[in-house]
């Protein structure tokens, strides 16, 4: 399950007892009686607002005993948000889309195997690029820490650094489609971006990756809490 807590400060041992202790449904488990209501996702679609295009259906539960966090959680292929009953829609888009990727990069954590990742890549390329790109070997590397991931095309070997693992799926999922394209064009022409635009996570994952090597280059600030997962600042468990 993925969690975040609220920055704002303690709550009293009351608040905090009635917030542990909020009935919310966890796999296997029922929520009390009145504690829960569902959201309704869009008609037809299922799909929350806020996900990502062609996630899969989302439900947002909100709770009055739920005041202070956030949390979510797979059910099936169906994703299960639970939220505060005060939270605003604008607030709720914004969880909705933080938890789904904090989901994504929880589950990605379980690493791929260089043959799962060799199969993971023969979908993808099957999936967005005709099934041209045939990779002989696709396979993580430690020595890479200055680029994502790189492809040989003589060899066609493609390798992806270590330090992908543990981000969202369609991180992971748009680099290796990068270096596929490369087994078709070997530079960073048009022809080579128009083959990503089949990926509708594209712009998405090249905002995640900018935004990864943005923070790696600022200064340490001296005090500054610390940032792993789940300690950001915001409302979650």
């Amino acid at each position: 399950m993925a969690a975040e807590r609220d920055s704002q400060p303690s709550a009293s041992p009351r608040r905090a007892r009635a917030a542990a202790g909020s009935g919310v449904a966890t796999p296997g488990t029922r929520a009390r009686p009145g504690s829960t209501h569902s959201a309704p996702a869009p008609a037809g679609t299922g799909e929350h607002p806020a996900a990502p295009a062609g996630h899969g259906p989302v439900e947002v539960r909100r709770s009055a005993r739920r005041s202070r966090t956030v949390s979510a959680y797979r059910e099936g292929d169906r994703t299960i948000v639970l939220i505060p009953a005060r939270m605003s829609s604008a607030e709720e888009h914004r969880w909705v889309a933080q938890m789904i990727d904090r989901l994504a990069a929880q589950e990605s954590r379980r690493t791929l195997g260089d043959e799962a990742l060799a199969e993971r890549a023969h979908l993808l390329s099957r999936a967005y690029l005709g099934g041209r790109a045939r990779p002989e070997q696709v396979r993580w590397v430690t020595n890479q820490n200055t680029r994502w991931g790189s492809c040989t095309p003589s060899e066609r070997t493609i390798r992806l650094s270590h330090r992908l693992q543990g981000m969202p799926e369609y991180v992971l999922e748009y680099v290796l489609l990068h270096e596929l394209a490369h087994l078709l064009v070997p530079d960073h022409g048009p022809r080579f971006w128009a083959l990503l635009e089949a990926y509708p996570r594209t712009e998405r994952a090249r905002g995640y990756l900018e935004g990864v090597a943005a923070a790696a280059r600022l200064p340490h600030v001296p005090g500054a809490r610390g940032g792993g997962a789940g300690e950001e600042p915001a409302p979650c468990e």
